[in-house]
């Protein structure tokens, strides 16, 4: 009995030991595996991202130069400062580091951009045009802080002015407030006295009969008349798009904001050698004083065609035309679109 007690502890004491042996190789296999990860980790950190040049963005658009640095794998860290231009605004003055730098991906570069020129003072506007300084107002001083998040324009022009008639042209401002060098320390409202030109500006008119509409659209820009045509349909052998009838006559002294009524032949069922002749009419809002309005048509094979470009004070544009079917007419004033319309084929019976 003692034999096998004997037998089997030195059994128990081999088992122990052999299971002791196999924990003490895990143990050391997995002290192992974390000193070569760690090591692995250690030389992945000490060479860190990948290395890359810095762009040039000085002098660039900020949207076109975040662009080029995304693309480089770099963040935009921005401030902002006034310069000597108004045309500079909204671009790159300066950055750190400089272009052609060697950085690692993920750098924060510093980015310089121009709020424009300081206005300290407001401007000398009399005897400027109205429309010439609505423009200056919006592309100079349309927000003086906008990459701050400024919704206030900085200077802004009350609406509507204030109309006179004067012996200064039409759109011509005649007074301002505040006054001409008042100092800006905040959002400034302007307002302007402008003129409407003489009080009874009288014209002579032109004979338009026989003209083309081509021809008579010069004529009306170049005198600055004031019009409305109308359409008719052709008689006998006469031909089609031509002046036949105008009212008030030629040579006829008039008020120069009295419409001239021209009559155009047009011919039957609307259609010319395939295209479509008709009148285009839109009703503009009415102005103190004529505007430049422009209509043009876009035609199915992309090319632009100018029909009308003349001073209109607003009221009904009327302009005849002949366009293929699937054109797109398009009227704008002071450059901004007013409405458009795609011509459609006549319908066939």
């Amino acid at each position: 009995m003692s034999t096998l007690n004997k037998f089997n502890m030195d059994s128990l004491e081999g088992y122990v030991a052999g299971r002791l042996r196999i924990f003490m190789f895990l143990a050391l296999g997995l002290l192992c595996f974390m000193a070569i990860a760690a090591l692995l980790v250690f030389f992945v950190a000490l060479r860190g991202a990948e290395e890359t040049m810095v762009p040039d963005v000085r002098a660039k658009e900020l949207t076109a130069a975040l662009l080029e640095l995304q693309v480089k794998e770099l963040y935009p860290r921005i401030q902002l400062r006034y310069s000597q231009s108004n045309l500079e605004k909204g671009t790159i003055l300066e950055q750190d580091p400089q272009p052609g730098t060697i950085v690692k991906a993920g750098r924060r570069i510093r980015l310089v951009v121009s709020q424009g020129a300081v206005i300290n003072t407001v401007e000398n506007y009399r005897g400027r045009n109205i429309d010439e300084v609505k423009m200056d107002l919006r592309t100079l001083f349309a927000v003086a802080a906008s990459a701050a998040g400024e919704e206030q324009p900085f200077l802004s022009l009350k609406e509507p002015p204030m109309y006179e008639y004067s012996s200064e042209p039409e759109g011509t401002i005649l007074q301002q407030r505040p006054a001409p060098g008042t100092g800006i320390s905040g959002p400034t409202t302007l307002e302007f006295v402008v003129s409407r030109g003489p009080e009874r500006a009288m014209i002579t008119v032109p004979d338009f009969t026989g003209l083309t509409v081509s021809g008579t659209i010069d004529q009306i820009r170049q005198g600055g008349i004031n019009f409305l045509f109308e359409l008719r349909t052709v008689r006998g052998n006469e031909p089609v798009g031509i002046v036949v009838y105008q009212d008030p006559p030629a040579q006829t002294v008039i008020n120069k904001k009295r419409p001239v009524s021209i009559l155009i032949t047009a011919p039957h069922g609307g259609v010319l050698d395939g295209d479509i002749f008709g009148l285009f009419k839109y009703t503009l809002p009415e102005n103190p004083y004529p505007l430049p309005v422009r209509l043009e048509a876009i035609l199915p094979d992309g090319k632009r065609q100018l029909l009308a470009e003349v001073e209109f004070p607003g009221g009904d544009f009327t302009v005849p035309y002949q366009l293929p079917p699937e054109s797109t007419l398009i009227l704008s004033m002071l450059n901004r679109e007013f409405y458009r319309e795609t011509l459609k084929p006549p319908v066939q019976f």
